[in-house]
């Protein structure tokens, strides 16, 4: 299922999973790019359980398994906003 258009676009993901020796390196900059490529609105999280369903339950041990895993993982946990958005306001 090469590029389906809400949830890998340019089929980066798909490609990722074909290419033998991958790198987690280069997984990482496949996954960015991924990222910058999800059609606006699309929900990071969402797209990245069906792709983890659909190409890393059959290969978990690839390295990109592994790094969706680890996105999926900072989607689902809030980060404290810094600076003055994050302080108090009298």
């Amino acid at each position: 299922m090469k590029g389906d258009a809400l949830i890998d676009p340019k089929g980066l993901i798909h490609e990722a999973y074909r290419i033998d020796g991958i790198t987690a390196s280069e997984c990482r900059s496949i996954f960015l790019d991924w990222a910058l490529s999800l059609p606006e609105g699309q929900e990071t999280g969402k797209a990245l359980r069906v792709l983890l369903e659909r190409y890393g339950e059959p290969k978990p041990d690839h390295p990109m398994t592994t790094v969706m895993r680890d996105g999926l993982a900072s989607v689902a946990t809030p980060q404290r906003r810094g600076g003055w958005r994050a302080r108090p306001r009298n």
